[in-house]
Formats: C-alpha cells, structure tokens, sequence
C-alpha cells in the first residue's frame, strides 16, 4: 500500500473528493471527474489507478466505480469508448495498421481517435497527451523507441493508468521492467522467408541492404542472417549495407556500393528493406544494364507498392491490417478486465512471390 505520507495535500483532497463522488453516484466517467475535481485527465487517471491498487476503486470501461458497484452502462456501446492511436507515419506502413484497427472498433462498437507523428520527433508526449486529454479509454501507440525521451515516454504512458498497447514496439517499465502489451509483426520470421526461398531456388550468396532510419532494419537483418546460416550461406564477404532513405541524395551513391560490392563477391540475390529502396536499386541495375531478375534477383521487404512495379518485385509483406486489429482487441480486453496478464502478440508476415525472382545463372 502507498505511504499517505508521501501524498501532497492537493492529491489527498481530490482522493477524498472522489470517493465521496462515488459514495453518491455509484460510478463516474474520467470527464465527468476532470470538471468537478478541477484537474487534468492524466492526473485523476494516476490517483485512479493508486487507488485501484490500493482496493478503494475499481476500473471500468471509460471511467471508475466502488469495488463492490455493479457494472453500469459506461461499459455499454453507446457510451462510446475511444481508443487513442498515434503513428509516426500517415502515409506510409501505418495507414493500413490504422484501417485495421478501425476495423476493430467498430465490430467492438468502439471508436478510434487517431494522430500522427514522425519518425524525427524528439518527444512522443505532447501528443499522447493531448489524446488523454481529450479522454480516450486506452492508448495504442507506436512511440519513437530510439529518441533520448523514449523512457520517459514509456514511463509516462504506464503512469497514466489506461490501457497501453505498443504497435510494432516492445518495452518494459519500473523498476521490475513489467512488460508492456505489444503486437508485433515477426520480422525476422519475414526475411528468413525470404532467404529460404532463395536458397531453395540455389542462390547461394544472398545478400542484405537495409535502409538506416528504419526500426524495423535490426529484426530483418538478424532473420537474414540466422537463415543464411541455417542453409549454409556464406555470408562473410557477401553484401551486408545500410543507405540513406531513398529520398536521400546520398542513396544512390550508396546503392552503387552495394552493387560493386555484389558483383565482386559473387552475390546473386538480395533482400532489401523497403520497397522504396528496392525499387531505387532496381532502377539503378537497370542504368547500369544490369538484368532483375537475370542477373540478380531481390525481394522487397514491406510490399507497400512492390508489387505496382516492372518487374514486379516479390515481396514479405507484414500483417499490418492484422497488427491493428489485434492491438485494439488487446486493448478492449485489458478495459474489460484490467486484472487479465500481460499479453505480447507477435503475427507472421507472407511471402508473395511475383517477377524478381529467379535461380541463378
């Protein structure tokens, strides 16, 4: 149990005030308490939860209730529960996450209320913020993990006391490092797919270029390497790179790197994350009268438009309609039972098989 001497006065009002708000009207929505307790969201929503700790409320959809109050129709569907989603991307990758998880919603008769990020923000927080601000019932988020705020992000998000799912992310808060919920594609699992595949075909060099602001680059290139070791691929002098974003200017100089380095060891197909680089090298092969998929076969990795292109390019393509179905039903059972354990969700991605792709000459 908390020490009530560590609690500040302003804190022990609002806690007696609450209760007594309860003791009169049986539950209460986290709105209804930001007016009449005079406090933000994000603070009532941690007395809530020390509270809740402590055995003197318990968490109901959309707000609290006695330990021993009935459910009410806070948890009912037209007291419109709302899931706060943030991305770090409305134009590529998550727009299909987001479909998905508004798919969800509104089977669960749920609602999403969703905000964009970047990939370069310093600070997640103002934004997650202002969506428990405006009082949604649970989080799923895709904070920036690599950003020196990152544990504070993540700290902050568990002090809210909502529902907290981790889109494509993984991490872990406290003291003890309690693992947060997370939905993630795997990866890994995705570019072995791919290696297997080539290897199968008796590429026997495969190699990996992988775009350098990617989190996502890690996860394949360790699932590249674990399956080329697997099928007895030599990797050690094969193509191992990162470039810049394909928008770079730096890209395809880069590029060409990648490409001596492949002729000159003998490489004759690689794996390349993202599909806008895929498609840059492709591009590049074809101005240096290089043959995709004769003289070299890739495979994409993200199939965001992959398969748009000529040739069009075989591709892994991770389940992000499925990633954002599944987090909002994370979400939704955690509201329903917020005593249920920790769940981590990891989906398989897929292999589509189409033009750039051949066994070697």
């Amino acid at each position: 149990m908390s020490n009530p001497d560590k609690r500040g006065p302003l804190q022990v009002a609002r806690r007696a005030r609450l209760l007594e708000a309860l003791q009169r009207d049986g539950v209460l929505r986290i709105s209804d308490l930001t007016d009449a307790l005079g406090a933000a969201a994000v603070t009532i929503r941690r007395d809530i939860a020390q509270m809740a700790s402590e055995g003197l409320v318990r968490r109901v959809h959309g707000g609290v209730a006695l330990p021993d109050a009935e459910e009410t129709p806070l948890s009912s569907p037209a007291a419109g529960i709302a899931i706060g989603m943030l991305v770090p991307s409305l134009d590529y990758y998550y727009p299909h996450v987001a479909r998905g998880a508004e798919e969800a919603a509104r089977e669960l008769d749920m609602r999403i209320v969703l905000r964009g990020s970047s990939y370069d923000t310093q600070d997640d927080r103002p934004q997650l913020a202002r969506l428990v601000d405006q009082g949604v019932n649970a989080l799923v988020v895709a904070p920036r993990m690599d950003a020196p705020t990152s544990g504070d992000t993540i700290e902050w998000l568990v002090s809210t006391g909502l529902p907290v799912v981790l889109l494509e992310r993984t991490a872990t808060a406290g003291p003890h490092h309690a693992v947060l919920e997370s939905v993630v594609t795997d990866h890994a699992l995705g570019a072995a797919m791919a290696v297997r595949h080539l290897a199968s075909l008796g590429h026997r060099k495969v190699g990996v270029i992988l775009a350098a602001p990617s989190p996502t680059r890690p996860h394949v290139r360790r699932g590249w390497r674990e399956a080329a070791e697997e099928c007895g691929l030599d990797i050690t002098d094969t193509v191992d790179a990162l470039v810049p974003d394909a928008k770079s200017p730096d890209c395809k100089a880069a590029l060409d790197r990648a490409l001596d380095q492949a002729l000159a060891s003998g490489t004759t197909a690689l794996l390349v994350h993202a599909d806008a680089e895929a498609i840059a090298l492709v591009q590049r092969c074809e101005e240096r009268h290089l043959s995709v998929p004769g003289d070299l076969s890739v495979i994409a990795y993200d199939d965001e438009v992959a398969g748009l292109f000529s040739p069009a390019l075989t591709a892994v393509r991770p389940p992000r309609r499925s990633i954002g179905r599944a987090a909002v039903r994370l979400a939704a059972d955690r509201l329903a039972d917020p005593g249920r354990p920790t769940h981590r969700v990891v989906i398989s991605p897929s292999l589509h098989l189409r033009d750039s792709v051949t066994p070697p000459r």
